[in-house]
């Protein structure tokens, strides 16, 4: 039996982590192409490493934009040892799907007691319009002045064609089954509304 990395040893880079994790036994990797889409929708830290963001992101993404998941696969301590920071996540199949596209989406999970979309990146047209959608579908929003700014450059949002995208935060209740579905709608309807 393979001996499991340290605690400490949080990969800083996809390398580092291939460098140990095997995939389709540790982690799975999801991409689904659709070449008439410049959209990308993505969950970098899916499976089990931030619940159900793969799930969110696959509703998002439904068949008509291109879709990507990086899912941890561990029986425990996926964020530990998998969870690859937004500015270090370099996978390469996913920066190549993300150089095609002028609109990207990263959605990820945050610890937060009520039902909260937290929205980042360097997208502000898109970020205002995905705010709106939100909001109309009576979910709390914030766009500012939270702990997930995800201005850095290197940010996996803002790795598409643009070097802007956005990050999409969502709390625990916002992933579960009852919201699930109204998130996808209001966010494919800010979408609408700027990638046509």
């Amino acid at each position: 039996m393979r001996p499991d990395p340290e605690p400490s040893a949080r990969p800083a880079s996809y390398a580092d982590l291939s460098a140990w994790a095997v995939e389709a036994r540790d982690y799975r990797v999801t991409l689904r192409r659709c070449p008439a889409s410049r959209v990308a929708v993505i969950a970098p830290h899916g499976g089990r490493i931030e619940r159900d963001t793969s799930t969110v992101a696959q509703a998002i993404a439904a068949h008509d934009l291109n879709f990507y998941a990086f899912e941890g696969l561990l029986a425990r301590r996926n964020h530990e040892r998998l969870h690859l920071t937004s500015h270090r996540f370099d996978e390469p199949r996913c920066l190549e799907l993300l150089s095609g596209c002028d609109h990207v989406i990263a959605v990820h999970g945050c610890a937060l007691d009520d039902a909260r979309a937290l929205l980042g990146g360097r997208d502000e047209t898109l970020k205002a319009a995905l705010a709106m959608a939100l909001r109309a579908a009576g979910l709390e929003v914030e766009t500012e002045g939270h702990r997930f700014p995800g201005l850095h450059p290197d940010n996996i949002c803002n790795r598409g064609a643009t070097g802007r995208g956005v990050q999409l935060e969502l709390s625990d209740r916002l992933r579960d089954a009852d919201h699930l579905e109204r998130v996808a709608r209001a966010v494919r309807a800010g979408l609408g509304l700027v990638a046509g």
